[in-house]
């Protein structure tokens, strides 16, 4: 649930795009909201992934045209019709960091991927390290999926997938709780098998490498 991953997220200390801060009730509050906060605003499913169940929308009669229509949407894909808002960051990049956690409450970044090139809300390249960013942005978003997993008491392997803007500054979009198809990119990067250490965490054996290897 995106919803509850905020809220953890700003436990953490890592950062939310502006947000509605739960879920939109009423259309009155949508309004009053993306008028605060400035068009454009992002229509998001609190159970969405995959792309699905989002909406960008540049002024209020496009809201309010979008917001049942988006409801209806959440509720036939996820069985959940639970909507929020956020600020919509335009022209960001998205970049992902590839973490595993094991049950000793080890968890390790694997660096990041970049999947800035999409269509659709679908990712169509995907490359390591990510062209777009600086070292030290790089290490703040590594450090912070480290700190969101660890908050959270995940083991297995997982993406935090963040955005960040024309200023590097980054925020979180979501954590996919699970391996992903572009995995074998990290995999090409760091020469490590992500698919056997998953397996073996799943089966109680601790990581038997660090951070600095």
């Amino acid at each position: 649930n995106k919803i509850e991953a905020k809220k953890l997220a700003k436990k953490a200390k890592v950062p939310n795009i502006p947000w509605t801060e739960g879920p939109v009730e009423d259309d009155a509050e949508a309004v009053r909201w993306a008028a605060e906060a400035g068009y454009p605003v992002m229509i998001k499913a609190a159970g969405g992934g995959g792309g699905r169940g989002i909406r960008l929308v540049h002024n209020e009669a496009n809201l309010r045209h979008n917001l049942p229509a988006a409801r209806a949407e959440a509720q036939a894909a996820f069985k959940d019709p639970s909507i929020y808002l956020e600020k919509a960051i335009e022209n960001g990049r998205h970049v992902e960091v590839q973490i595993v956690g094991d049950l000793s409450g080890n968890v390790l970044h694997f660096y990041e991927r970049d999947c800035s090139l999409q269509r659709r809300h679908q990712k169509l390249v995907e490359e390591s390290p990510s062209p777009g960013i600086s070292d030290r942005t790089r290490e703040e978003l590594c450090k912070s999926a480290v700190r969101l997993a660890r908050a959270a008491n995940y083991f297995s392997a997982g993406t935090v997938e963040f955005l960040v803007d024309h200023k590097e500054r980054y925020y979180l979009l979501e954590m996919n709780t699970r391996i992903q198809v572009e995995h074998p990119v990290t995999e090409m990067v760091t020469n490590k098998d992500l698919m056997q250490w998953q397996i073996r965490v799943a089966a109680g054996e601790s990581l038997p490498f660090k951070q600095r290897d």
